[in-house]
């Protein structure tokens, strides 16, 4: 077996509540599941830590309730984000472990092991999840395991992406592609029932875990698969539904005995696992009892939750997931009638509910339950690891094709708008190049600022980078520029502009290392859009309109230092002209309406044509 698997490469779910781990079997055409040392095929995602040892997956998750303070779960909630962040803050008032900030607005776990006081990041506890996923593969592969895909929610921001790669790093593996979780479960569902489709199918994946969720849609063809929208929000899944009913059990529990064990560490850990335990429950029963023994200052809890209350204290939630779906079919611009299977991933996709109103929203389409919703994301991580990984000759010939989360643009003058160039849910690898003009006369630089979103205006979008193109030759304005926005399968932007007279060039590489939009931002983005739809219309008719203005007064002023022009113009004339110039300058740099611009515009034509007439 050693030789068999050796140099191969896994495919890992780094999951909030729940990781898996999987790898290609070369001789059977498929991917496996490997089982940890409990017999499990998922494992915990979580990190406990005593006075004498670490431990991780389920013997952390089995004795969190009596160490509460030094157990730490919901560590890809925290990756890759600020102290600051208002998704942290609302998260650590249930969190018995606690969280200070660090270097950089870092936001650091505090724990006490073997006696002292320790402070770990996301990205190392992370890092100690992907550890123990690789010791479960190099267990049952009997060979080292190097290499790995690892998956992450669609909606991850760059800078999640990057700490999600820095924590395969610590834990000794070579990342080689961070794929989206979507995308994944596509390939497990794809492979087996869709690889040899000769017709092009739309499939929408929805994956709805334990603290993500994310929805794509995806056409299918000749093993092809392409990504033509995606959506989500990575601060939504089984983790949140646990938490409104701890709230409700907290608040019964203090109506009936008039104790509140909100402050009790704890308590609350026992009371979220039996709440966890009983989501499940109510997944296939109708109600369900929660009893626990002693829960605080010897006080019982006995209390029955039907599976009606549950969807009563989640809906919210649950049409949230619906909005989503709706934005994803909006963005591709596919009907829901076009959809030829949806696909069900992540554990809390078997809520009842959640199928009910998904099954409504594509009016009664059966949904695909056919593939484990635990395990899909790792399986397809799994075939993309095969088709990285030289050594395997029979990997599965499938082409994947991703797309952008935003558009991707430069900012222009005059008026401060922003030029798309890869318009968003563009399919990527990509490459595209637009023409452009210098705004003045006898420009020798020009400085190319990169943005990404989904505003008018350039200053409401993200600030990627910028660079500055020299060199240009003395030439009036109008004179043209090249700028190329060339975005690769790992999602890296490269960013260069260029001049062909004097073979001027400058580039700009925009990696992960840079800052980019949290998930939250990019999901605001998107909706300031849509609610600011008016303005921005508005703006853009009034930045139209000094364009216009300003290359009119342009137009005005080359005629007065034609030398032909001017010896036929009386005094009078030309003064009329100058005045009425000075009058648009003034103008273009106040705040008026378009209407006034436009105006203004045409009485400025009624001055200079009339003249120019004249000297004809």
């Amino acid at each position: 077996m050693a030789k068999r698997y050796q140099g191969c490469a896994v495919g890992i779910d780094l999951g909030t509540t729940y990781s898996c781990v999987a790898v290609w079997q070369e001789e059977h055409q498929r991917a496996e599941i490997i089982h940890n040392d409990q017999g499990n095929r998922t494992t915990p995602s979580c990190v406990a830590f005593t006075d004498k040892q670490r431990l991780i997956g389920d013997a952390a998750k089995n004795q969190a309730a009596s160490n509460p303070t030094n157990t730490i779960f919901d560590a890809k909630r925290l990756i890759g984000r600020k102290y600051s962040d208002s998704i942290i803050k609302n998260d650590m008032m249930l969190w018995p472990f606690k969280v200070i900030p660090g270097v950089d607005d870092k936001p650091m776990i505090v724990v006490t092991y073997k006696g002292q006081e320790k402070r770990l990041c996301a990205e190392e506890i992370s890092s100690m999840v992907l550890t123990k996923m690789r010791d479960i593969a190099e267990a049952y592969l009997e060979s080292p395991v190097n290499n790995a895909v690892i998956t992450v929610p669609a909606y991850f921001s760059d800078s999640q992406r990057k700490a999600t790669k820095d924590a395969g790093a610590i834990a000794g593996l070579n990342v080689m592609r961070i794929i989206n979780e979507p995308t994944a479960a596509a390939f497990a569902y794809g492979l087996d029932k869709l690889a040899d489709c000769k017709e092009e199918r739309n499939i929408f994946i929805f994956d709805l875990g334990g603290g993500t969720f994310d929805v794509s849609l995806l056409t299918i063809k000749d093993k092809v698969f392409e990504v033509k929208a995606t959506a989500g929000n990575t601060h939504l899944g089984g983790e949140d539904f646990d938490n409104r009913m701890v709230n409700y059990f907290v608040e019964e529990f203090k109506r009936k005995n008039n104790v509140d064990i909100s402050g009790n560490s704890k308590a609350l850990r026992r009371l979220r696992s039996a709440c966890e335990r009983a989501k499940r429950t109510l997944s296939f029963a109708f109600d369900t009892v929660i009893e626990i023994d002693a829960l605080y200052q010897g006080i019982d809890l006995y209390s029955s939750l039907s599976r009606a209350k549950f969807e009563e204290l989640n809906m919210e939630l649950f049409r949230n997931c619906m909005e989503t779906v709706d934005k994803c079919l909006i963005d591709a611009k596919i009907d829901r009638s076009c959809i030829h299977d949806v696909v069900l991933v992540g554990g809390s996709s078997r809520i009842p509910k959640v199928q009910q109103l998904l099954q409504e929203f594509f009016r009664g389409k059966d949904l695909c339950k056919s593939i484990n919703p635990d395990e899909a994301v790792a399986y397809g991580a799994a075939v993309q690891a095969a088709l990285l990984t030289e050594d395997i000759k029979k990997a599965p010939e499938l082409v994947l094709l991703d797309v952008t989360p935003l558009s991707l643009g430069i900012g222009t003058t005059p008026g401060d708008l922003m030029d798309v160039v890869i318009p968003r849910n563009t399919t990527i690898p990509k490459k595209m190049t637009k023409r452009y003009t210098t705004p003045e006369d006898n420009m020798t630089s020009v400085c190319i600022n990169v943005y990404e979103g989904e505003r008018t205006r350039a200053k409401d979008n993200n600030l990627l980078g910028w660079f500055k193109l020299s060199g240009l030759p003395h030439a009036p304005r109008g004179h043209p520029l090249y700028v190329c926005f060339d975005i690769d399968a790992d999602g890296i932007l490269n960013v260069s502009a260029w001049e062909e007279t004097n073979c001027c060039r400058n580039e700009i590489t925009i990696t992960n290392d840079n800052e980019r939009l949290s998930a939250k931002e990019i999901q605001r983005l998107i909706e300031e859009a849509e609610n600011y739809k008016v303005e921005d219309a508005n703006f853009l008719e009034k930045a139209n309109a000094l364009s216009d203005l300003d290359r009119y007064v342009y137009k005005m002023e080359k005629a007065l230092k034609d030398k032909d022009i001017c010896s036929k113009l009386c005094p009078l004339d030309k003064e009329k002209i100058e005045s009425a110039i000075a009058k648009a300058r003034n103008l273009l740099v106040g705040d008026n309406q378009q209407r006034e611009i436009k105006e203004f515009e045409n009485f400025l034509k009624g001055i200079f044509e009339p003249i120019m007439a004249k000297t004809k």
